[in-house]
């Protein structure tokens, strides 16, 4: 099968529909739609979408400058935008290798853009599932060396794992299989009595598109870092975490409903 064939556009996709939040072209008037429909059941959709990737910015410069990780594991890449996780750390650190893997065929579609680097570094893609870690861990052994430290990037990509499969048995087999001084860090949806708009936009989401989304409590997500150690200021929302100062011009940053975290292995 062919990745073009694989590509459904008689129904919307999250990828898809990101990127259509974040001003990007590939997408399809179906996600359009549903983009829309659900940007009108929960109007500040947008917002965390943006906030979700700068998020990754901030966490990914921190682990480059301040962490001094060289390495990075990026599950669920999505769709190529500006400043995709391998930009952002080669900009800091040339060197900087990093492996994207997602299992959407529009993203496989579009990995040459992922696989750009500089001289000194290197990128690599890989077209998986999250749930096949032995598969992945086994690929990314060809660029990255897992004696030395690995972030894990799972942004907004646990999502689609129920609770019957053991989201939390998952993230934690991936992080037992990198050494000491390894880094995860994760984002997901939230739902809270304070946004009742985001379960009813995920419930009109779970209805017509695909894949289907688990929400979960800040606790909850919390617990995937169970056993790390937590970075200040620990699992916020996405746009409070470390914001920059041009971000908080204002005052603080408005909470969305996209939470996330940075942790350190020991």
């Amino acid at each position: 099968m062919t990745e073009n064939s694989r590509i459904n556009i008689t129904q919307p996709h999250t990828a898809r529909i990101w990127n259509y939040w974040l001003g990007g072209k590939d997408n399809y008037e179906v996600d359009r739609v549903a983009g829309d429909r659900i940007r009108e059941l929960h109007p500040g959709i947008g917002e965390y979408a943006r906030a979700d990737r700068l998020f990754l910015g901030r966490a990914v410069e921190h682990l480059v400058t301040e962490a001094g990780i060289r390495q990075f594991l990026d599950i669920g890449t999505g769709l190529p935008t500006a400043d995709n996780t391998h930009e952002v750390a080669q900009r800091l650190a040339p060197e900087a290798r990093v492996v994207y893997v997602d299992n959407d065929p529009l993203v496989l579609a579009h990995a040459r853009a992922l696989l750009t680097s500089t001289p000194e570094g290197r990128t690599d893609y890989l077209d998986e599932d999250l749930r096949n870690t032995d598969a992945i861990l086994r690929h990314a052994e060809k660029t990255l060396d897992f004696d030395e430290p690995v972030a894990l990037v799972l942004l907004g990509v646990v999502i689609f794992i129920g609770d019957d499969e053991d989201p939390y048995g998952l993230v934690r087999g991936l992080v037992d299989r990198l050494p000491p001084g390894s880094h995860l860090v994760l984002s997901h949806t939230i739902t809270s009595p304070a946004m009742p708009d985001v379960d009813e936009a995920v419930a009109f989401w779970n209805e017509h598109g695909t894949p289907k989304l688990t929400q979960r409590t800040p606790g909850s997500v919390a617990r995937f870092f169970d056993g790390l150690e937590l970075l200040e200021p620990g699992v916020v929302s996405c746009s409070r975490w470390r914001p920059s100062p041009e971000e908080t011009g204002e005052g603080e940053p408005a909470e969305v409903a996209m939470f996330g975290g940075v942790a350190r292995k020991r």
